[in-house]
């Protein structure tokens, strides 16, 4: 066990106090006010470090440092869900309707907890540089919602910072292993909304009219077509429906279907792609003798971990976990608006495992749960990337 677990294990009891205060008290994106003033308090008990509040709205961050030297980012993100949690448990939410459905209680968590870590190694004189925290406000805003990434680089939090690192919580893999791949690591995360139109009718005379779920058929099989047949096969590509609404009675024939979805890649070319295969999908209707609309909405961009940074990163969590508990291999199709952060400043995202026991607790879901136990696992990988960082 390194020095630094060590300490991180030493804490751990704040850690898990710190982070179900939080689970208790959700609150959705933009509305973090308790959470931004526990974590402001937080940082002032740890003290010496510079505080800023109402970044990006709810966003609050902290700096600890020399003032001459790099600056190290690490960023955790704030919000919760709006879903009603079934986990019975006795740090459940108190908010019906809203709950940590994702694990950005324990980042927070996580996060104040380098930075105890930290505080005392500049305390100790063996640092020179800075280190600024990110608690950011609204992740999990997505589609043509602005989310905190962007709101906190409007207000200035990543203002001359030289790199940044993150890390998500995994509820799938188990405690004591970490994913820290080189190269994409989250998706970009578009969405698209359609409408398929024609006159409608009524059902006992279909001839008399044109009827847009006739066309809607096609469209589907086109739709998911797309990834299967205009995609190279080496690019990771996903073009999901989620939505195809229709009709108000049994015997009427309406004259408009609505469709909406989500769409996922890793490159820019194959992202560009799929918006236009989209298009030549739902343009079957033309030839039907309907019209359609498709309106794309861009979301967060792909993710790309800096091979340096996730090096480093991946030679931490080696000496931490063990290298054979460090997969670098697998990613997933999901997004992130930490991507927003890396587009300022080389850096990389962490997945670090926290599967709780033997049933599944997907992440989103209202029994989604974590074991605490892999909280100061992930302390202390970030408190010693940035220790080593600063000390080159």
């Amino acid at each position: 066990m390194t020095d630094m677990l060590k300490r991180a294990e030493a804490i751990s009891g704040e850690l898990s106090r710190l982070r179900r205060d939080i689970h208790m008290h959700p609150e959705l994106a933009f509305q973090e006010v308790r959470t931004a003033a526990h974590v402001a308090d937080t940082l002032r008990e740890i003290g010496g470090i510079d505080i800023r509040t109402q970044v990006g709205i709810t966003g609050v961050v902290g700096d600890l440092g020399t003032g001459d030297g790099p600056t190290i980012a690490i960023r955790a993100d704030m919000d919760a869900l709006p879903i009603h949690e079934t986990t019975g448990l006795g740090h459940g939410s108190q908010d019906a309707g809203k709950m940590h459905a994702c694990g950005h209680d324990a980042h927070t968590a996580i996060l104040l907890g380098a930075a105890h870590l930290l505080k005392a190694e500049f305390a100790s004189g063996r640092l020179k540089g800075n280190v600024r925290f990110l608690f950011q406000p609204a992740e999990e805003i997505g589609g043509d919602g602005v989310s905190g990434a962007p709101k906190m680089i409007a207000d200035g939090a990543m203002q001359g910072v030289d790199h940044v690192i993150a890390l998500h919580v995994d509820s799938g893999s188990p405690v004591g292993t970490v994913k820290m791949v080189k190269g994409p690591v989250t998706s970009a995360a578009d969405a698209f909304k359609a409408w398929v139109r024609g006159t409608g009718g009524h059902g006992a005379y279909p001839h008399h009219g044109t009827d847009p779920l006739w066309m809607a058929a096609p469209i589907i099989t086109a739709i998911h077509g797309i990834v299967a047949r205009r995609i190279n096969p080496k690019e990771p590509a996903v073009v999901s429906l989620g939505i195809v609404q229709a009709g108000s009675a049994f015997n009427i024939i309406p004259n408009e279907v609505y469709f909406a979805g989500t769409i996922r890649s890793f490159k820019e070319s194959t992202r560009e792609t799929l918006f236009a295969e989209l298009d030549r999908a739902f343009a079957l209707a033309d030839g039907l003798g309907g019209s359609y609309e498709l309106e794309i909405i861009r979301g967060y961009p792909a993710g790309i971990n800096d091979a340096a940074v996730a090096q480093w990163m991946d030679d931490v969590a080696s000496d931490i976990v063990g290298s054979a508990q460090v997969d670098r291999k697998t990613v997933g199709m999901a997004g992130e608006d930490f991507a927003y952060m890396q587009q300022v400043a080389p850096g990389a995202m962490l997945m670090l495992g926290a599967a709780l026991g033997d049933m599944p607790r997907p992440h989103h879901t209202p029994v989604f749960d974590i074991d605490e136990r892999a909280m100061p696992i992930g302390a202390a990988i970030l408190a010693e990337t940035v220790r080593r960082y600063l000390a080159r």
